[in-house]
C-alpha cells in the first residue's frame, strides 16, 4: 500500500480494502503504526479502516463514528477490534463496544496504550506533561497551534501552556527529522523537552490477539 499523507488521514480517514476476515477500526492517527504493524508480522487476514483522525478535536462524537463504522461492516467480517482507548469519551465508547459486542484497546488515550497502559499509570506525578505521538508531531499545527488560535493569538501561549512544565514526545520510530520537530514544538510552547521511545506498546499486543483471532 502506498504511503498515505497525514492530511488525508485527518480529515477523511482510511477505506477498508474489504480483503481478510477481521475488521480493525482505528483512529487516523493510528494508521501508520497498524500498516507497519501488518507489514511486520505479514497479518494479511487483518484489514483496517481509519476514522478521521481529527474526531479527536471532537471527541463527543467518537462514540457514533466508531458505532457506524461496526454496523457497516460486521457483517463482512469474522470479527472486529476497535483501535480506539477511551480518547476523552468518559466511558461511552467503552460502553457502546460492549453493546456492540466488539474488543477494543484499553487505557484512557493513545497516549498511554503507547507508553503501555501498566507503565504510563505509574506515573502520576505527570499530569504536567503534554504529549506529542509521531503523527501529532507531523500534525502539530493542525491538532495544537491552529485549533487553539495560536497561529493568530501567539499571546494566548502562556495562559493554555502555563500551568504545564515539559513536552514528552512520544517516539514510535526513531528518526532524526521528527526528533528535531518534536524539540522545534517543545520550544514554540515554552516547555522543557523529553523523548522517549516507546515503539507501539500495547498497540502491537492488542493487533497480535486480533490476529490470533
Amino acid at each position: 500500500m502506498a504511503l498515505i499523507s497525514d492530511d488525508i488521514l485527518t480529515v477523511e480517514g482510511l477505506a477498508p480494502t474489504h480483503q481478510g476476515r477481521v475488521l480493525l477500526i482505528a483512529c487516523g492517527a493510528l494508521a501508520h503504526e497498524v500498516l507497519a504493524l501488518k507489514r511486520a508480522n505479514q497479518w494479511n487476514h487483518l484489514d483496517l479502516q481509519c476514522l478521521p483522525a481529527n474526531l479527536h478535536l471532537y471527541p463527543d462524537r467518537i462514540t457514533e463514528a466508531v458505532e457506524k463504522a461496526v454496523l457497516a461492516h460486521q457483517a463482512a467480517y469474522n470479527s472486529i477490534f476497535v483501535l480506539y482507548a477511551d480518547c476523552g469519551t468518559g466511558g461511552l465508547l467503552a460502553e457502546r463496544c460492549r453493546t456492540l459486542g466488539v474488543e477494543m484497546i484499553e487505557g484512557p488515550h493513545c497516549y498511554s496504550f503507547f507508553e503501555g497502559n501498566a507503565v504510563f499509570a505509574a506515573h502520576p506525578d505527570e499530569f504536567t506533561a503534554f504529549y506529542l505521538t509521531d503523527f501529532l508531531v507531523r500534525q502539530f499545527d493542525a491538532f495544537v497551534w491552529r485549533p487553539m488560535g495560536l497561529d493568530k493569538h501567539p499571546q494566548l501561549r502562556d495562559m493554555y501552556f502555563g500551568n504545564y512544565t515539559k513536552l514528552v514526545y512520544q517516539a514510535q520510530i526513531n528518526d532524526p527529522a521528527l526528533d528535531a520537530k518534536a524539540e522545534e514544538c517543545a520550544r514554540r510552547l515554552g516547555l522543557a523537552y523529553e523523548r522517549r521511545f516507546t515503539g507501539y506498546g500495547d498497540l502491537a499486543v492488542v493487533m497480535a490477539q486480533a490476529a490470533a483471532t
